[in-house]
């Protein structure tokens, strides 16, 4: 086998492996929450954290990983991530405590994994880089994008199974997987760069730059967190500061970089027209698509699914079933656009696919809440046509626009970049929707009570945290019987037992809040139709790029 194939196939199972732990961890919380004895409602910090701390750790190491890489090796750091993905992966799966030390516990053990995963993803497309001819590449980053998203569909449908027998199956899937691909990489993938050792380490950018990067995206993790009388924590002192002190150092940072002798962000490779522009489309792209998915779950399995006849143990499954026609139209377009790129180049590609994806966007605001099923699906098959179009041919040009010697920085600049707005995307999403449901969700909820037959619950009702019934919904608890519980014995005894059986009738929450959540949910989707629109623009301004690797009249950004 060409040496190409085996570096390609390697990593795309290390990226695969990467993206099914993301996702199968989000489908499978509830089952995680039930096997270590924690409630959720109750130990919100602990919820967030699990499901965006990976993340957040990942995004904070991508690039100064890929500038180790340029020093001591791509493959090395890029093996090294599988064994440590694969610890970490062992760790979560056996997991000893409950409560509240076993959920951190869990945290910890998944920054161990995203550090794993930090390496497998600064690196993976700078060795597919250095393995593939230019002609090639946009295919060959085509067919890794889409193990990416293929993992999280996998992810999703896996959890809903595997969480039913034992919520540990959901870690321990990715240790075979994890080992066999350790020991593939060790034994096969080998340095096609010599790794330039005479280079320092920028300590002091990687320092400014790591403390800044976790302070600002710890400050959006608990904005999300209510505080005081207020649903979302934006006014918390300590979120305030983290982010002035995050920005500040980012600030330094950048300053820094102009100074040192090896920085570890190579600033000067945003003066290529090409990898700026294609950079900042990535970003803008994952600003405006990143919580797409986490919104489209959240509705599906605290509305849509209900009205249509899911219990709530069901439908985190079915959620993941049902956005199908999304991956489907990335994995339909992905390596036709990749082949393409290499013959016509990124931009018309690109372009067109932002395009496409805001369009969907507009389209998702003029659904119902109790849409046909068809045109949804049409709407987000289309809308992953339109990905697929952009994330090879963009990913392509950013590669081919760097010399050799900076593959693993660039990379993971792209990466970080990427990452970083995936998480300000879950943010935006999620303070927009809580914004606007704050304002609209108590009363709909007083209403709908006091229609079912119990006043008495109105006045609490104005008072519903808007995360608790939010959340509820996405782990796929029955959001009534969570609220009835929490009531005080008085008051839940001075209920009627008709109007009792009236609410924990299926169809009666997702239909009261749902008009209030589609109203915040068409907003979030106007802005990202906007920002979408902005990253087309971005894509378009790519000029034309010499490529220093190949052929030397080569163009990649036609």
């Amino acid at each position: 086998m060409q040496y190409k194939w085996v570096a390609l196939s390697n990593t795309t199972i290390g990226i695969l492996m990467a993206s099914i732990n993301g996702t199968i961890t989000i489908i499978s919380l509830p089952a995680i929450f039930r096997g270590i004895d924690i409630n959720p409602f109750t130990s919100f910090q602990y919820l967030l954290w699990i499901l965006m701390g990976y993340s957040v750790v990942t995004a904070t190491l991508l690039v100064s990983f890929g500038r180790l890489s340029d020093i001591y090796g791509r493959v090395r750091l890029y093996n090294l991530g599988f064994l440590i993905f694969t610890i970490g992966s062992i760790l979560l799966s056996i997991t000893p405590n409950k409560g509240s030390l076993g959920a951190l516990e869990l945290i910890i053990f998944r920054i161990v994994q995203g550090i794993g995963g930090a390496f497998l993803f600064s690196n993976s497309a700078a060795i597919i880089t250095d393995a593939f001819p230019y002609n090639e590449r946009g295919k060959a980053l085509g067919i890794n994008q889409i193990a990416a998203l293929a993992g999280s569909l996998i992810g999703l449908i896996l959890g809903g199974i595997l969480s039913v027998i034992n919520w540990r199956l959901v870690f321990l899937v990715s240790v075979p997987v994890g080992i066999f691909g350790t020991i593939w990489s060790y034994t096969k993938l080998k340095e096609l760069n010599k790794p330039n050792r005479s280079e320092g380490i920028d300590w002091l950018g990687n320092l400014t730059f790591g403390a800044g990067l976790i302070l600002i995206l710890v400050a959006i993790t608990y904005g999300l967190l209510p505080y005081g009388d207020s649903q979302l924590g934006w006014g918390n002192p300590y979120v305030i500061i983290s982010l002035i002190a995050g920005f500040a150092l980012i600030g330094a940072f950048i300053y820094v970089e102009t100074k040192v002798k090896y920085p570890m962000f190579r600033l000067e490779l945003f003066k290529n027209r090409m990898f700026a522009a294609g950079n900042f489309a990535s970003f803008l792209r994952s600003v405006a698509y990143g919580g797409l998915m986490i919104m489209l779950v959240i509705f599906l399995q605290g509305i849509w699914l209900p009205l249509h006849g899911y219990s709530y143990a069901e439908t985190p499954f079915w959620a993941g079933i049902y956005t199908i026609p999304l991956m489907v139209g990335f994995v339909t377009m992905g390596p036709i656009s990749g082949w393409l790129s290499d013959r016509y180049g990124a931009r018309v590609l690109a372009t067109l696919g932002m395009v496409i994806v805001g369009i969907g966007f507009l389209l998702l605001t003029t659904l119902p809440y109790n849409f046909s099923y068809p045109e949804f699906a049409l709407i987000i098959f289309f809308m992953g046509l339109g990905n697929g179009m952009f994330a090879s041919p963009n990913t392509a040009s950013i590669m081919n626009s760097v010399p050799p010697k900076h593959r693993g920085a660039a990379s993971g600049m792209r990466s970080t970049l990427q990452n970083t707005g995936q998480t300000m995307s879950i943010a935006i999403f999620f303070t927009i929707v809580i914004i606007s449901l704050a304002s609209t969700l108590p009363s709909a909820l007083a209403n709908a009570v006091t229609q079912a037959g119990a006043p008495q619950l109105a006045s609490l009702m104005q008072h519903v945290p808007v995360t608790g019934a939010l959340f509820a919904a996405f782990l796929g608890y029955d959001p009534v019987k969570t609220l009835i519980s929490s009531l005080p014995p008085q008051i839940a005894s001075s209920i009627p037992p008709q109007a009792i059986a009236t609410m924990e009738q299926r169809p009666w929450f997702p239909t009261a809040i749902a008009p209030a959540f589609m109203q915040a949910l068409r907003t979030a989707f106007y802005i990202s139709a906007i920002i979408t629109f902005l990253a087309a623009i971005a894509s378009a301004l790519r000029g034309k790029v010499r490529i220093v690797d190949g052929d030397p009249n080569a163009n990649n950004g036609r």
